[in-house]
């Protein structure tokens, strides 16, 4: 991951953008701390489905396994 001062991120905007649309991700920094980061759209995608199923991991750790009479049971409930 590149990265750039905010001045000379400034200066070439641009150049930065198209590195960004070749799929890289640039770091932004002011007197050496990073203040911001540009990424790909779909790395942020990525990220996103990749926080999405951690959690859906985590949940079905915590849950019993539910069968698919259960599922049908729980659907029908109440329709009579």
């Amino acid at each position: 991951m590149k990265t750039y001062q905010a001045s000379e991120a400034k200066t070439h905007f641009l150049r930065i953008l198209d590195e960004v649309e070749r799929g890289e991700s640039v770091l932004i920094t002011r007197h050496g701390k990073t203040v911001a980061r540009i990424q790909p759209e779909a790395a942020i995608d990525r990220e996103r489905v990749k926080r999405a199923m951690d959690s859906i991991r985590e949940i079905r750790k915590r849950t019993k396994p539910v069968s698919l009479e259960e599922i049908l049971s729980a659907r029908d409930e109440g329709r009579m």
